[in-house]
Parts: C-alpha cells; structure tokens; sequence
C-alpha cells in the first residue's frame, strides 16, 4: 500500500457553459440541466502519473475514488504511477492509494470497475478475457488498502450459471440499504449477478427482460458488437448497473445501446435505446443519478459516441445529449464509468482522455 500526504492546494478550474443538445425523439419531459465543466481538478501528489481513468465511485463523505491503470503508462518508471486505487477529497486533494498485484489475492489483468460501500469496502473487477486467465473474479479491500475477500478465481468461469466465478464483470454496485451487490457480468457473460454484501454469497440472477441468461455466452466474447436493429432476447455487454431510491435497477447493455429498467428481483419495468445508429455501436456505460429527492435525470456515458446522454429516468425517456468527442473542457474520449455527488456533481472517468473530468451544475 502507498500513502501520501499532501498540504493544501487551491484548485483552479476552468469554467464555461456545456453545450447541450436537446433530444429530437418525442416531447422533452424535463428541462434539460446545465452545468460547467473542471478537467484540471484532481492533485496527485508532484511527479506521480495515472493510466487510463476507468471508474470513479464517491462514498459517503463526498470523497471520491478513482480507478487507473498504470500498465497503460509506458513512459515513465513505475515509481512515478500512481497506485491503482486512489483516494481524493471533495476537493481534489490526494488522500491515499493502494492495490496492485501481491500474494494472497489475484489482482485483475485489466482494471474495470470500483464500488465503495458505506461501511468502507472498496471493491473492484477487471476485464480481461484472456483464454484461461481471465478476469473471473472479484476483490474486496477496506478504505485503508487492507485485503479482505477475493470472490471467484482467474480465468475459472463456467460460464452464465456459474455461482462461484464471473467472467470479466463490467461494474459494480452495493445497495447499502439492502447490503446486496449487483454485478454487471458482462463482458464475458450475459448477466446481471446479486449477492450477498454480508457474505459475499450468489442470490439470484437474470438477463435481458428478467429472463435467465442463455445457456453459453458467445466464446470467445466479440470483440465488436453490431447495432441490432430489434429487440435482441439477451444482453451483449452488460456494462453498467446502479439502483435508484425507489429499488428499480437500472442496468445498461452496451452492445445492444439500451437501458433496462427491473425490480430488485429481476421483473422488466421498461427500456430506453440510446443513441442507436450512430458511428460507433458501443453507447450506454457508467450510468449515475440526479441527486434531487426523486432522482428524475439518469446520466449514461456513451463510450462510443465521445458524449453524455440525459434520461427521464422515471418515463425512460431521453432529454439531450452533453459535450462531443475530443479532448477539451466539456469533451469526452472513451466516456466510461460514472458517479455523483451529494452536491450535484457529476464526475466521469475518460479511458482514453486519461481523467476523471466533473460536471458542475451552473447554479453551485
């Protein structure tokens, strides 16, 4: 485990308004929100680097938890990258990092996804595919970096029925409420996985529309989904889950640019398609909430597309798109993983812009 301290900085940022645009498909339902952009927030402590930004979770106290991959920077000795996971506070200031390959765990190929929970486990998922060494499992550590639980084994998937192992699960999401964990087994597999928070156990599990997944996901996984042009049975892509206050799961089916909407045991409440038919097929990724009481915006990264989409959450409707592809304030490259704040803040982790950009409403 690395930990650092830091004094304290007085963060400068960049401001100006978002360009936003209005959706075309059926009546606007809800005003379309504004905010300013930060891409120059985060402090890491002088002469440390990350990787490729993947996943961004904020826990309780507004802090906020980022996820890199440091294999991705070539350039520099690794005494210059910044451990795996990293701490920040409200205000961008470096609090700790940890992770990284060690003995008594099996740390993953490719870094994915992050979830920290209220009681201050921090748990994570990889990515990686590879042939008898893929990502099957997840980690759990505790806020200060100590390991606590592996959850699966290396490259042991059995594929969409399997109870023990999951195959390069996509994100992560702990209902603090209900100690349950959803996980979004989707890069390999082709569903949405709950277990237990308290044990760590499999409870149930579901796939496109609450149905079971099919017996055997593609092998090996494509490594390009296609646009589909009707309702496809399963997932492709299981990329992103979060649970709102009113106990509906929302999980995205990046392949498949959609978003399905369930009860927490699996009954199909509705979908929305997300930007279907543009260039690149692999929209829908991190999805995050408004914070207002009713949570009325869902917020959903398209990867492909370089932008942000805003969605009726409770009509399942989409209001307008945020920002385009690119590399400035209020752009985004490889938009992924999502979170919020308590203070309306959205954070984005960019994999290929290489940040963790913040959106901030116009009215803070």
């Amino acid at each position: 485990m690395f930990r650092f301290s830091l004094p304290s900085i007085l963060l400068l940022a960049m401001t100006a308004p978002l360009t936003v645009a209005a959706s075309s498909a059926g009546p606007v339902t809800l005003p379309m929100p504004q905010f300013r952009y930060e891409t120059d927030w985060l402090k890491l402590p002088a002469g440390l680097t990350m990787g490729e930004v993947v996943a961004v979770a904020v826990d309780g106290r507004d802090h906020v938890w980022v996820l890199h991959r440091p294999r991705t920077v070539k350039d520099r000795d690794p005494a210059q990258v910044a451990p795996p996971i990293a701490e920040f506070d409200e205000q961008g200031r470096y609090l700790r990092g940890f992770g990284g390959p060690a003995e008594g765990y099996e740390w993953p190929g490719s870094e994915h996804s992050l979830a920290v929970a209220a009681n201050g486990e921090v748990w994570i998922g990889g990515n990686d595919r590879s042939a008898g060494h893929g990502d099957d499992m997840i980690l759990v550590f505790s806020r200060d970096g100590r390991f606590l639980r592996q959850i699966g084994r290396r490259g042991a998937t059995r594929g969409n029925f399997d109870r023990r192992n999951f195959h390069a699960p996509g994100d992560i999401f702990v209902d603090d409420r209900a100690r349950e964990v959803y996980v979004a087994d989707g890069y390999g597999n082709q569903r949405l996985v709950v277990l237990s928070q308290r044990d760590k156990a499999f409870l149930r599990q579901w796939g496109a529309y609450g149905a079971p997944p099919p017996e055997q996901a593609p092998s090996p996984a494509p490594q390009k989904q296609m646009p589909v042009s009707g309702e496809a049975k399963d997932f492709e892509g299981v990329h992103g889950v979060e649970r709102a206050r009113d106990g509906t799961v929302y999980v995205s089916d990046r392949g498949h640019q959609r978003i399905q909407a369930f009860t927490a045991t699996g009954k199909f409440l509705g979908e929305v398609v997300v930007n279907r038919g543009l260039a690149n097929p692999l929209t829908v990724s991190g999805i995050t909430f408004s914070r207002d009481p009713d949570q009325r915006y869902l917020f959903t990264a398209d990867w492909g597309n370089g932008m942000m989409v805003v969605i009726d959450r409770k009509r399942l409707r989409v209001i307008g798109t945020i920002g385009q592809a690119g590399t400035g304030p209020g752009e985004f490259k490889g938009p992924h993983l999502i979170d919020s704040d308590s203070r309306r803040v959205i954070y984005v982790a960019e994999v290929q812009g290489r940040r963790l950009q913040r959106l901030v409403p116009v009215d803070r």
